[in-house]
């Protein structure tokens, strides 16, 4: 029996919403997720997030990976790797510890890539201090 649970809770499903169609709410999912549809409401897939070149979302994107080929407004989080292909559109604030970007795509809002490491703010410090 437990081993059902767990298995629920890392599910590696690959869940799609696809073109046409328009969803107002936000989604949890505990696997991967394809969006070529349009969402209106917040994501937190604890898996990969895909946005195809047709999909558009207004709200927060939080998730542990991010390919966007399509349209975002509003924040994203990305734990790992953030990829925007070169049709991606983004309007928002965007979180993430590794950035792709390739040539075409366009954002608009502030990038933060800190992973909030000690190590980090240690080296910061140092630098700081050697300047003064």
């Amino acid at each position: 029996m437990a081993k059902n649970n767990e298995t629920e809770t890392n599910s590696n499903n690959i869940n799609l919403i696809g073109f046409g169609t328009e969803i107002h709410g936000d989604i949890k999912c505990n696997g991967d997720l394809r969006i070529d549809g349009v969402l209106f409401g917040n994501i937190s897939a604890k898996g990969k997030i895909v946005i195809g070149e047709t999909g558009k979302i207004k709200g927060e994107v939080t998730s542990k990976n991010a390919d966007v080929s399509g349209f975002i407004d509003g924040k994203i989080i990305v734990n790992e790797l953030l990829s925007l292909k070169s049709t991606a559109r983004v309007v928002g604030d965007m979180t993430t510890s590794r950035l792709a970007i390739e040539p075409g795509s366009q954002f608009t809002g502030y990038c933060d890539m800190t992973n909030g490491s000690k190590k980090d703010s240690d080296t910061s410090s140092e630098i700081s201090q050697t300047a003064k």
